[in-house]
């Protein structure tokens, strides 16, 4: 028998409603070839087995996927791959297959210590966005990281990860997963949220600038944006920015949606060495 372990972080899924939410959720069809990042013991990998064209999926325990490997030997469209998923490039491993290249859509139960890294493999980051052949990304994820990403300006969890993960894409909160539906239980609760990546914003004059004045900006979430940027920028250009949008003085930086904050990046950047 195989246990979890914990260096991998490994929480399986066992509760077959949300498993149902998951699959509709990636509004599956026949001709879709997905990835399942961390297919654990299988119980996803089954169900998506017999809704897709193909399957690609990558688990880096080997003992899982040598168990996997018993389990799902008689599926000719599944390709199941021993690797690192921060580390493996699909596109050198399958693109030669076009059975199972390109991928369409993405499914995954993240570990919670990894999440940022894999969201950055899936998405890129502003300054090197990954140009995404994904139409979704269905992830399982914690509950407070869903909260994050998910939020909407004015929120209380709205932050730099919220302005920076839905430049890249469209982002839905989809519903509340209890830690009851994982073996072993984890100590918080998790959310299932859709990503819908954008296609490169070109509009953009600068991305590492609008990056690193995101960063700036949420660096103290309790004081004024221009309390943050003053050391960066001459304050009277940001006055003069939200003056000119009817934005107000004293505005915090968890009221910018991302599309304000590009206005700003490309606004400032050509003034930020006057």
């Amino acid at each position: 028998m195989i246990y979890p372990r914990k260096r991998f972080g490994q929480h399986w899924l066992k509760d077959n409603a949300v498993l149902n939410k998951i699959i509709e959720s990636a509004h599956l069809s026949n001709i879709d070839k997905v990835l399942e990042i961390g297919p654990g013991t299988g119980i996803l990998t089954r169900r998506l087995l017999s809704q897709v064209s193909s399957l690609t999926a990558v688990e880096v325990d080997w003992d899982l996927y040598e168990q996997l490997i018993k389990k799902f030997h008689n599926y000719d469209n599944l390709l199941l791959l021993q690797r690192d998923i921060l580390k493996i490039d699909l596109s050198v491993e399958i693109s030669k297959n076009n059975f199972f290249w390109p991928i369409n859509k993405v499914v995954a139960n993240i570990p919670y210590n990894i999440t940022n890294p894999i969201l950055e493999k899936l998405l890129g980051s502003i300054p090197n966005p990954y140009h995404s052949p994904y139409e979704i990304i269905v992830l399982l994820v914690q509950k407070e990281v869903a909260k994050r990403i998910t939020a909407s300006p004015g929120d209380k969890a709205y932050g730099a990860l919220s302005a920076k993960i839905q430049y890249l894409a469209r982002c839905n909160y989809i519903c509340d997963v209890s830690c009851k539906a994982f073996y072993p239980i984890p100590k918080v609760d998790s959310a299932i949220i859709t990503l819908h990546p954008h296609i490169l914003n070109s509009s953009v004059l600068n991305p590492s600038y609008l990056e690193s004045l995101i960063n700036l900006g949420f660096s103290n979430r309790r004081k004024m944006l221009h309390n943050n940027l003053k050391n960066t920028i001459d304050i009277k250009y940001l006055i003069e920015f939200l003056e000119k949008t009817n934005l107000d003085l004293k505005i915090r930086a968890e009221n910018l949606s991302i599309n304000q904050w590009i206005e700003l990046s490309n606004y400032l950047y050509p003034l930020k060495d006057k």
